[in-house]
Order: C-alpha cells, then structure tokens, then sequence
C-alpha cells in the first residue's frame, strides 16, 4: 500500500462565499497548501527556488459541501513519474471520519529552470522521494 501524505487544512472565514460554503476557487488553494507541506517535507530548504517545477494542470471534483465548521484533512499521494513530470492525487476528507469525502481532485507537475525557461528530468534525488508515495 502506498505511503499517503496528510496535513489538517484550516477551513478560514474568508474561504466561505455568499452561499455559506468554501468557494470552488479554495479548494485548488488547500491543495496548494499540501503540495507545499509535501515538498517541505522533502526538503529542509524552506527556499521556494528549491520547489523548481510548475503546475501544468489541475482538477477537482466537488463531492460535497465544506462549511465554516468542517474539519478537514488533506490526503495527497503520487499518481504517476515520468521522466520531467509526476502526478499527485489529492483528497480533501474529514478529519474525524475519513470516509467522508468533500473534493478530490489531480495534478500534474512539470521539472522546470526558469533560468533556462525549459523543463528539465527528475532528479534521482527527487524521484526517490516521490517514490515514497507512490
């Protein structure tokens, strides 16, 4: 069974729209924050330089609505790696109950030196570590 990531997310005041739930557009922003925590997690260079890859695409499927009183948890795990890119997972569920599941949602992140502007392979060092959560 593959190693999943987890972090809490913090559902905020300002997250909630006119309709008393978590805007759409927020959600892409928790899974920001657990790629972000995924990647410190990586490394102890807390140097957004380090983090060289860009965010080629990503969606979500909203399942169920988040109010200003859910408790969340964020599941992240990687789907696939290629030779200049990796696909990660992510599952927003309760923190209390798991089985319950509000969004889920893909990405895919492409190695990129923004120097030279062009991607660039995985690192051995990196892909070793995305293996972990494979």
């Amino acid at each position: 069974m593959k190693n999943i990531f987890k972090i809490p997310i913090n559902v905020r005041f300002r997250d909630i729209d006119g309709m008393g739930h978590v805007n759409h557009a927020v959600v892409f922003t928790y899974f920001a924050e657990g790629r972000l925590a995924l990647f410190k997690e990586f490394s102890a260079d807390s140097d957004f330089s380090a983090f060289s890859f860009i965010l080629a695409h990503i969606s979500c499927d909203y399942l169920r609505p988040i109010t200003l009183n859910t408790q969340l948890s964020l599941e992240i795990w990687v789907r696939e790696i290629g030779i200049k890119s990796f696909g990660l997972c992510y599952k927003l569920v309760g923190l209390s109950d798991e089985a319950i599941t509000y969004a889920k949602g893909e990405s895919v992140q492409v190695c990129f030196d923004y120097g030279d502007n062009k991607p660039f392979a995985i690192s051995a060092g990196l892909k070793q570590k995305l293996i972990e959560y494979l």
